[in-house]
């Protein structure tokens, strides 16, 4: 990669608190709640906080491209794409409950090189890049190595999805393999791997700007980031975050048609 990793971080950090900062307006107010035509909530929240992270982006880069989650893609042709979910987690969001993110992720000829995960209401921020490393809170930050399931602690946003989409029965057998299990979900709990506080998160649907930048954090901390087949992407469609002794355990569960 030809780009300066170190300036995008440091950018990303920005862009990242700027548009968390954004959501605090809304947090714990009474604001209108929509639906898109899948069904997921959004907000006004959502969309003023991605237009002041597209803002922070054109200041610096303003040949950048852009992938939004609310308002679509620009300048789809740079080899340079920023990939933004200005509220990951917003079910969380609406309730008043501080583990959402705002999610800064950033492909350079379309890898995954770049990613930040803040939870303004928190203000705990996870980041890192390819080749430099997971940071939390400005201090480098490593994955447990827990190999033992038994010893483990699983994560997952809500049990609704896992039967929508099939999982069910490879969940189960994985919840009955592990310690602890635990709803800290979206974003926050591929958090929690990168930062050693917990050992598996899994999602069994996820988008882009979900995914963009929690596979250069996790990756980079030492966890491994896949699609439930396996595959290090960020397109998927799905994905887990584990421990390096656990991952191959999961993998294969998931993909065991006994």
């Amino acid at each position: 990669m030809q780009e300066n990793l170190s300036e995008l971080l440091e950018v990303a950090r920005k862009v990242a608190r700027k548009g968390g900062e954004q959501t605090l307006e809304y947090f714990q107010k009474s604001i209108k709640v929509e639906h898109k035509d899948d069904e997921s909530p959004v907000t006004i929240a959502d969309r003023m906080a991605e237009e002041v992270m597209r803002t922070e982006i054109a200041d610096h880069f303003p040949d950048h491209g852009v992938l939004g989650e609310e308002l679509g893609q620009s300048n789809e042709e740079h080899n340079v794409q920023w990939i933004l979910d200005p509220i990951d987690g917003t079910i969380s969001f609406i309730h008043g409950v501080p583990l959402y993110t705002t999610l800064v992720g950033i492909t350079v000829d379309q890898k995954p090189a770049v990613g930040v995960i803040y939870a303004p209401a928190l203000d705990e921020m996870a980041d890192g890049a390819v080749g430099i490393g997971a940071y939390f809170n400005g201090e480098s930050c490593h994955a447990r190595r827990t190999a033992n399931m038994k010893e483990a602690t699983l994560l997952t946003t809500d049990l609704t999805h896992i039967k929508k989409h099939g999982y069910e029965h490879q969940f189960n057998k994985l919840h009955d393999e592990c310690r602890y299990y635990r709803s800290w979900g979206d974003a926050y709990g591929h958090m929690m791997v990168a930062t050693g506080r917990a050992d598996i998160m899994l999602d069994p649907i996820l988008n882009i700007w979900d995914a963009a930048a929690l596979l250069p954090v996790v990756s980079e901390s030492g966890a491994i980031f896949t699609g439930l087949n396996g595959e290090s992407r960020i397109d998927a469609g799905n994905a887990v975050s584990a421990t390096p002794g656990l991952h191959p355990q999961i993998i294969s569960m998931f993909n065991d048609n006994t």
